[in-house]
């Protein structure tokens, strides 16, 4: 004899489908934001990666040439540095020939 509060079967697989579905939401979310938080890093990395090139061909250039260049457009044309100016903004001020350019990048 069956209980007054005994599930049948359909219920107890539309429970399961349920929370199936739940359960497959909740882990893409969790993933979502996982990538989001890894691209971010990943971003930021880059930016530093990049703003290490730039100083590293300008003190080679100093080191070479006798000064610091006065614009990054020297050092793309003379010492091979690739920039990717869709991804970053790169700023890059020369006070003079003899102090180290200030570099600054940014991801976009």
């Amino acid at each position: 004899m069956r209980g007054l509060y005994e599930q049948t079967d359909p219920r107890v697989r539309r429970r399961r489908f349920v929370a199936s579905i739940v359960a497959c939401v909740l882990a893409a979310v969790i993933a979502w934001f996982a990538w989001a938080a890894i691209s971010a890093d990943l971003r930021e990395q880059g930016a530093e990666s990049m703003r290490q090139v730039i100083l590293d061909a300008a003190v080679q250039c100093a080191a070479i040439e006798g000064s610091y260049p006065a614009t990054l457009s020297y050092l793309e044309n003379h010492y091979g540095v690739t920039v990717n100016h869709d991804d970053y903004v790169i700023t890059y001020e020369a006070f003079a020939s003899n102090v180290m350019p200030t570099v600054t990048v940014v991801p976009r």
